[in-house]
């Protein structure tokens, strides 16, 4: 895979551009699309942003978030857009099957393909890129890419608005292990160009409707399972829950974070139930490996403290089947607890 700087001199003209990201985008993928979206825009190439589905009401504040196509309601649109592409940006995420319904219309295209991630083994068929899982968040990464571009002044509020709100929240607001240096060093400069970051926090974390607190407080008081011999919890919300509190997309982001705030817990899982499989999430504290066991049990993966997996079992069997593999792990995550004292 050819460096980001090989690719600088095939845009030296102006060129159709197609940014895309994964399938249920968080800040770090639309704020990332965005970011570089905003950048590529002023120099002069036409391009266009596609999710593969509808995105969460506490995204669509970002600068050019409304102007974004949605394959799961514009597919045509979506389709010829590629097909008239000459590069294909991949955001975020380092397999098409990520963008789920979208991927085999990216596969199939003949542009330039070029990749921008911070996830493990990304797959090989992208020519250009940069895949660098150290990287807080893949808007840390668009925004080294501008500067190691010259264009630093380019670099305005809405592209700042955008990369910073996906660096906050890969972070945990700044408190993950990720939150390097680096990170600080960009927020600082993004500041000096007149970024608010109070106003950006508010947006994405004080944005929600009241059925999504309710659906918060009811999660966490019936659905709530804790292993407390192997320090962990397991949230497992059914498909009747999510109509009951009329979850829409992006209502259950960061659930499973609460329960890392207990002290006794390092592990925890976040599995509801959808129409066509059952989504987990995973995140731990400390050095217990959630990629490992996310790639191992789950066809999933992602980051050593964050990650994510499927299955196409029934909601009650992918329960039964985690207590299983936490209790195989059981060693290992004691000993990781007791390092962590």
């Amino acid at each position: 895979m050819k460096s980001l700087d090989a690719l600088n001199s095939f845009l030296t003209s102006p060129k159709k551009i197609v940014i895309t990201h994964h399938y249920n985008a968080d800040a770090d993928a639309l704020g990332s699309s965005l970011g570089l979206f905003h950048y590529l825009n002023q120099k002069g190439h036409q391009c266009v942003v596609i999710s593969p589905n509808s995105m969460a009401d506490f995204l669509l504040w970002m600068p050019g978030a409304r102007e974004v196509l949605l394959f799961d309601k514009h597919a045509e649109a979506c389709k010829k857009a590629v097909s008239e592409a000459d590069v294909l940006f991949s955001l975020d995420y380092n397999q098409f099957s990520r963008t789920k319904f979208l991927a085999p219309v990216l596969e199939q295209s003949n542009a330039v393909k070029v990749i921008i991630d911070h996830h493990l083994f990304p797959d090989d068929v992208f020519e250009y890129g940069l895949s660098l899982p150290d990287k807080s968040s893949t808007c840390e990464m668009v925004y080294d890419y501008i500067l190691s571009s010259s264009g630093e002044y380019l670099l305005n509020l809405d592209i700042a608005r955008c990369l910073y709100a996906g660096v906050m929240t890969d972070t945990g607001s700044f408190r993950f292990s990720c939150t390097t240096p680096s990170v600080h060093r960009m927020v600082a400069h993004l500041m000096e160009k007149g970024l608010e970051t109070a106003a950006i926090h508010t947006a994405v974390f004080d944005n929600y409707q009241e059925n999504r607190l309710r659906f918060l407080g009811f999660v966490l008081s019936e659905r709530l399972h804790l292993i407390p011999e192997a320090h962990a919890a397991i949230i497992s919300v059914s498909r009747n829950d999510l109509n009951r509190f009329n979850v829409n997309t992006g209502d259950s982001e960061g659930i499973v974070n609460y329960p890392l705030s207990m002290k006794q817990v390092l592990f925890s899982i976040f599995i509801s139930e959808r129409e066509d499989e059952i989504r987990m999430s995973f995140r731990s504290k400390g050095q217990f490996n959630v990629n490992e066991f996310a790639r191992k049990y789950f066809q999933g993966g992602g980051h050593h403290n964050a990650a994510g997996g499927k299955s196409e079992r029934s909601l009650q069997q992918t329960f039964e089947l985690l207590i299983q593999y936490i209790q195989e792990n059981q060693l290992l995550l004691q000993s990781c607890y007791a390092e962590s004292l």
